[in-house]
C-alpha cells in the first residue's frame, strides 16, 4: 500500500495544523489533561481518516480487451440506457459507481486505447447521487478508442464533498487498461457509457475494484 501523489500536501499542511492545535491546547490554553488528551485522539483518528483516503494500493491488473474494468472503487448505481448527449449523441449504456469517503479514489481506465476525447466542466456541486449531476456538477468526460474501433466514455464527477477532480490525460494519449487516469478527492461518482450490445456483468448494490472487477464484455 502506497500513498497517492494527490494527497502529500493535504497531508503534510494537515500534520502542520493539527501539531499546532495540540500545542495550542497543551501549552497556550492550560486546559485539564483529560480536554487535551481528547483533542490529541480526535486529531490522531481525523488525520488518520485524510490519510485512508489517499491510500493506493498496488495490484496485478489482468488486461482483457473484450473486458470492461471498473473505473473506480465504489458501489454500482445506475445501470440503464440512455441518451448520451455530449459526445455519442445516442443511446448508450450506462453504468454509475458511486465513490464513498471511505473508498480508495484512484480512477483507472476501464480500456486499453487512444484518448479520442477529453473535456473538463466547471459546474455545481450537486450530491452525487442526483439524478442532474452526469451533467450539471464539475467534471471531466474522456473518450477511448480501443484496437477495435470501439469507443467507451468515462466520465468523473464532482459531488457535494468532493471539489477536486483531477485527471492525467488528454487526447492522442495512449493508456492502458486498468492504468490511472485521474483521481477525486474524498469520493463521487464515475459514470461509463458503453455501446447498447455490451454484456453488464454487474448488478445495482454491487461492489467494485477499480481496475479488478470486470463490469461488462464488449461484443464485437
Amino acid at each position: 500500500m502506497t500513498l497517492h501523489k494527490e494527497g502529500r500536501k493535504i497531508l503534510f499542511f494537515s500534520l502542520i495544523i493539527f501539531i499546532g492545535i495540540f500545542f495550542l491546547f497543551e501549552y497556550v490554553l492550560n486546559t485539564p489533561q483529560w480536554v487535551n488528551d481528547g483533542i490529541l485522539i480526535i486529531l490522531i483518528v481525523v488525520y488518520l481518516l485524510i490519510l485512508q483516503f489517499f491510500r493506493n494500493p498496488k495490484f496485478i491488473i489482468n488486461k482483457n480487451d473484450k473486458h470492461v474494468l471498473a473505473p473506480a472503487d465504489g458501489k454500482v448505481v445506475v445501470i440503464e440506457n440512455t441518451e448520451e448527449t455530449e459526445y455519442f449523441n445516442e443511446k448508450r449504456k450506462q453504468i454509475s459507481i458511486f465513490m464513498s469517503p471511505v473508498n480508495v479514489h484512484v480512477n483507472r481506465s476501464p480500456i486499453s486505447g487512444v484518448v479520442k476525447f477529453c473535456k473538463y466542466h466547471a459546474g455545481k456541486y450537486l450530491v452525487a447521487w442526483h439524478p442532474k449531476s452526469s451533467t450539471e456538477n464539475e467534471r471531466t468526460t474522456i473518450v477511448v478508442e480501443n484496437g477495435s474501433g470501439i469507443e467507451v466514455l468515462f466520465r468523473q464527477i464532482a459531488g457535494a464533498m468532493a471539489r477536486r477532480i483531477k485527471w492525467y490525460v488528454n487526447e492522442g494519449d495512449v493508456v492502458e487498461q486498468g492504468g490511472e487516469f485521474g483521481f477525486i478527492k474524498f469520493g463521487s461518482r464515475v459514470d461509463i457509457y458503453l455501446p447498447l450490445d455490451a454484456e453488464v456483468k454487474v448488478n445495482i448494490g454491487d461492489k467494485t475494484k477499480g481496475g479488478r472487477t470486470v463490469i461488462a464484455e464488449l461484443k464485437s
